[in-house]
């Protein structure tokens, strides 16, 4: 199935879950990363059980803080 990861589009296998996508993407500091499916956040509790579709589009977003005075 096609699935558009940070815009690019991938091929997954169906039922792919979110866990194991941030895992094959090898994402960073997992911890800390945000997510959209589709533009909608996705609550972390909700990370194991959400299953990807054909066509969704992923976005893995960090929030950083800082700045100077």
């Amino acid at each position: 199935m096609t699935v558009t990861v940070a815009g690019s589009k991938k091929e997954y296998e169906e039922g792919i879950t979110l866990p194991e996508l941030i895992e094959k993407e090898e994402i960073e500091n997992a911890q800390y990363v945000t997510v959209t499916i589709n533009d909608e956040f996705v609550a972390r509790e909700d990370f194991p059980n959400t299953v990807l579709k054909e066509n969704d589009t992923v976005e893995f977003l960090y929030f950083m803080g800082g700045g100077a005075r």
